[in-house]
Parts: structure tokens; C-alpha cells; sequence
């Protein structure tokens, strides 16, 4: 698949912005040749960071402070281009543009949908692992006198999140034929593929007849500690919990518990809270647990994908066309 399959299928919601004015773009902090080229390609005028500059690429995934140092110098940056489909790392300067009018801050988008077919992908195998028992297995290193292990074919999923990552992930279990329910903050708003679309206050009861947990959602006031004790406790103990999103979304001492009690069957984990997890931390021991160090999208995979997505995104700033990825710097995602 290309990258512009992925931009065009799996943006998730579209927000509106206000009217940018085109100009010099600067790429910060650090200038990569493939991230110079896509500003090119995009028709852009790549220029170092000035007074005239208009658009602003930013290639750390960190760096918050420098980040709003620059656009505490240039007010009359009116775009500003994030790597990442999460901006949790950012969420300080966000939460500064929010006390601007709307006219007097630049336009952010991030990378989100950009990202979706790998993590999906990942999140996908997460799911398969925990339920055939790879991670126990592989660590045993001896024949099992027993076979054991679940199918995923007509499991019910509890999937939280409708952005990019969620939509992939629905097409790619669609020939699973599982009961599908997705979380989501409007949920007036059905998702395709979808059994049943809920909203926040609504899933909680769904919980003992789920099989699997995935979590796609972003990290947000909302979501902080969306899953601890008493929600591990409410699912079977056949049922795998699976988290390609951000680490914070999850009570880490909560799970570690149902995993070590049998409350669940396994966990599959991308993320975690801390991160890194702490070599000696005990879900690194645990048998059922899999932790992957947030390798669902690796640099590999994500830079012709932020390189399509700048290009993109550049030649709609210069052509004075919607943006890709707006985030709502109010919500935080």
C-alpha cells in the first residue's frame, strides 16, 4: 500500500480551520533532506527560520519548550506541522495557543492517519498473540503437553478510538467476523464496520461479555487511567487487553494485577505508563504480557509517511486549501 492509500482512507475526523497565508516554510529543529524535499515537492519555499516565515515543519517528537520558544519569536508563523499522530508532548504549548484567539494562532496538525495501516497492523498482531498464547509459549521453550490458545472468529471487540488507527483496524479483522463495538466521543456519529457505536459513559456494561481490548484513543484528560482495577476486574478471565495508543490510558498497577491474579488472559503492549518501562518492572516477567517498546510504527515506517504527509499538507497551505491532521489545540488531540 502507499502512503497516499493511507492518507486518503484512514484521516479519521475532519476539522475545520481558519484561512492561512502562505509564505517561507522553515523545517525545525533539525533539517532532514527527506522532510526539505517533501516541503519542495509540496511546492514549498523552504527557507531558515526568520521573519517572514509562514509555516513551520517540526521533526521532534520532543522538544515542547523549544518549540514554543519559536513561536513566542515568529508570531507570524500561521502553520505549524507536528511528527507525530499524538501530541500529548506538546500539550503545553497547545493548551497556550488555546488562550489566543482564533486568528491570532497558527494552524497545528499532526500527523494522525498518517500512521494508521502499521499500528493497526501491529495491534492486530498483539491480538493474535495473546489469544493463540505466543508470548507463554515462546518463553517456555518446551512442548506443551496440552494445546491451548482461542481463535479470534466471531470474538467480541471493544475498541476505543475512531481516528485513522481504528478504522484500519476495523478493516483488517473484518474477515474474522467479529462483534464489533467502538468507543468514541461523539457516538451520535456511527463508525462504518462497526457493530455499535458508544460513548463514553456507555461501555462499562459491555465489560463481562468482551474478548478483546484494544485501545486506539488519544490521551487526554478524558482517557487518563481509562482502565484500572474495577474495569480489569469486570472483564472474563479468557479476555486480552491490547494498547497501541499511550501508555497513561491504563492504571499500569492495575494491570499488572488482573495479569497476575488471572483476572485476564494475556496483554499485548506498544505503550506503556512510565516510559520506558523500567527494566525490572514485573510485566516484563509476567508470561502472559508482551511488551513491543512502541515499535507499532518504527522510523522506518513512519518517514515516507510524514514525508507524504508534509508534502501534502505543504501544497495545500501554498495552494490555500484544507489541511491534513488539524488538531484542536482546545481538546488537546
Amino acid at each position: 500500500m502507499t502512503a497516499q492509500h493511507s492518507e486518503a482512507r484512514y484521516l479519521g475526523d475532519s476539522l475545520p480551520h481558519r484561512p492561512v497565508t502562505a509564505g517561507p516554510i522553515a523545517v525545525e529543529p533539525m533539517q532532514r533532506d527527506a522532510f526539505m524535499k517533501a516541503v519542495a515537492d509540496g511546492g514549498g519555499d523552504v527557507q531558515p527560520l526568520g521573519p517572514d516565515t509562514r509555516g513551520v515543519v517540526w521533526l521532534s517528537e520532543k522538544r515542547a519548550d523549544e518549540l514554543q520558544e519559536l513561536l513566542d519569536k515568529h508570531p507570524g508563523v500561521e502553520w505549524v506541522q507536528l511528527p507525530w499522530a499524538g501530541v500529548d508532548a506538546f500539550s503545553e504549548v497547545l493548551a497556550g495557543l488555546a488562550t489566543r484567539a482564533e486568528a491570532e494562532r497558527p494552524v497545528v496538525t499532526s500527523a494522525k492517519g498518517a500512521y494508521s495501516e502499521p499500528v493497526a497492523e501491529h495491534a492486530l498482531a498483539l491480538v493474535l498473540a495473546g489469544l493463540r498464547e505466543f508470548p507463554e509459549k515462546a518463553r517456555a521453550a518446551a512442548w506443551k503437553p496440552e494445546r491451548t490458545g482461542l481463535s479470534l472468529f466471531g470474538r467480541h471487540i471493544l475498541l476505543f478510538g475512531a481516528g485513522g488507527v481504528a478504522k484500519a483496524f476495523i478493516d483488517l479483522v473484518q474477515p474474522f467476523a467479529p462483534e464489533l463495538s467502538v468507543v468514541r466521543r461523539d457516538p451520535s456519529q456511527a463508525v462504518d464496520g462497526a457493530t455499535r457505536t458508544l460513548g463514553p459513559e456507555d461501555w462499562q456494561a459491555l465489560l463481562p461479555g468482551v474478548d478483546v481490548v484494544v485501545l486506539a484513543a488519544a490521551h487526554t484528560a478524558q482517557t487518563e487511567a481509562l482502565f484500572g482495577p474495577e474495569e480489569f476486574a469486570s472483564l472474563p478471565p479468557h479476555a486480552v487487553f491490547v494498547n497501541v495508543a499511550r501508555g497513561a490510558l491504563v492504571d499500569t498497577d492495575a494491570l499488572t494485577r488482573a495479569l497476575e491474579t488471572g483476572d485476564i488472559k494475556a496483554a499485548g503492549l506498544d505503550v506503556t505508563e512510565p516510559e520506558p518501562l523500567p527494566d525490572d518492572h514485573p510485566l516484563f516477567s509476567i508470561p502472559s504480557c508482551l511488551i513491543t517498546s512502541h515499535s507499532a510504527d518504527t522510523p522506518e515506517m513512519t518517514k515516507p509517511l510524514l514525508a507524504e504527509r508534509v508534502r501534502f499538507n505543504v501544497a495545500a497551505f501554498v495552494g490555500g486549501m484544507p489541511l491534513r491532521g488539524v488538531v484542536s489545540v482546545e481538546q488537546g488531540y
